[in-house]
């Protein structure tokens, strides 16, 4: 059983199940998800909690597996917690899970959950995790969008009592905020907890969140398209300075700029052939956020502009590689931003 993150809480007041699988990369939200699912289980009787961590092929799954199958101290109702880190349980590890999903069904004095990181779609696929989706609950933590990050930081001022001002003042502070924390969100929550604590219920003002809110942002090279695709110049250049101070190597974001341009020249030719957009989408593997930049730049631009940034990239990748070109910045990261902000006007 899929469950959304926001569906939770209405979940868990129905009554609880005895399985859970939680995966996601996002710490923060991972954690409150697992809190919250440990909270219901303790006001409904559950007083034992066991926890297994998954380190290496040589973990012992038949302790895990006796724990699931053995009464809880003087028959107390029981957490069984067993930590993946890799998202790998191997050979033993996936017929050990696929034993404890079935057992699970009607068992009413063992609750298990198990955490993972992030998983890929063939992960998604395999025996053991349909498994666990088939007889439990499947809880998937999906990261906070950049677009989606100042509606959600408003919602955790909203919950400790505060807000921001109405109109652009407020939007203005939110979008600083978010700009602060960007790519951390744990850092965000733990802003949001310090204004609580520096300033009354009530009302927030611009200043009072640009005195407070520190610079603890994070920058990932591989959502730096979603900022070069979505022709978000400020936001591509913060991220690009943000890279470079915390010592990112510059043929990384090199290739993750080619990279994007490679794609969006193939499904022009695709398109060109004859073939839908949607259709020459799925063939580059272009899903996600990525999927609707594309469909939102691909009918408009032209093979010109194409060919001149497929030009522009492979120039730069000489320059981050030390060779030299009459029309292109000798320091690889002013190259870079160049054609960065290429790609954005492209994009517009």
């Amino acid at each position: 059983m899929q469950l959304g993150l926001g569906g939770l809480s209405a979940h868990l007041q129905k009554g609880l199940r005895s399985l859970y699988t939680v995966h996601g990369d996002e710490a923060l939200l991972q954690l409150e998800a697992t809190d919250a699912i440990r909270k219901s289980a303790r006001e409904q009787g559950f007083s034992e909690r066991t926890s297994f961590t998954v380190q290496g092929a040589s973990f012992d799954w038949t302790e895990v597996l006796n724990a699931g199958q053995s009464m809880g101290l003087f028959g107390d109702k029981q957490i069984i917690e067993i930590r993946i880190p890799t998202g790998k349980p191997g050979k033993e590890g996936s017929a050990a899970l696929q034993k404890m999903a079935e057992l699970a069904e009607g068992n009413d004095a063992v609750l298990t959950m198990v955490t993972l990181p992030r998983l890929d779609k063939a992960t998604q696929g395999s025996a053991w995790f349909s498994a666990l989706d088939s007889f439990g609950v499947t809880l998937k933590i999906d990261p906070i969008e950049r677009g989606a990050l100042p509606q959600w930081i408003a919602q955790r001022l909203n919950a400790q009592g505060q807000r921001v001002q109405a109109g652009s003042e407020g939007q203005q502070a939110l979008q600083f905020f978010a700009d602060r924390v960007e790519g951390n969100l744990l850092a965000a929550f733990q802003e949001v907890q310090k204004l609580g604590l520096l300033y009354p219920s009530g009302e927030l003002s611009l200043l009072q969140i640009e005195s407070a809110v520190m610079n603890v942002a994070r920058y990932d090279v591989f959502k730096l398209s979603d900022a070069v695709l979505g022709g978000k110049a400020e936001r591509t250049q913060r991220m690009l300075d943000g890279l470079q101070a915390e010592g990112e190597a510059a043929v990384l974001v090199h290739w993750a700029l080619a990279e994007d341009i490679r794609v969006m020249k193939r499904v022009f030719d695709t398109m060109s052939a004859g073939k839908p957009l949607q259709l020459a989408l799925r063939e580059q593997r272009v899903w996600g956020a990525k999927e609707k930049h594309f469909e939102r730049i691909m009918p408009n631009i032209q093979v010109g502009t194409l060919n001149h940034l497929l030009q522009a990239a492979h120039f730069v990748d000489g320059v981050v590689k030390g060779l030299r070109h009459d029309d292109w910045p000798d320091e690889p990261w002013q190259a870079l931003h160049r054609l960065a902000q290429m790609v954005v006007r492209a994009a517009k």
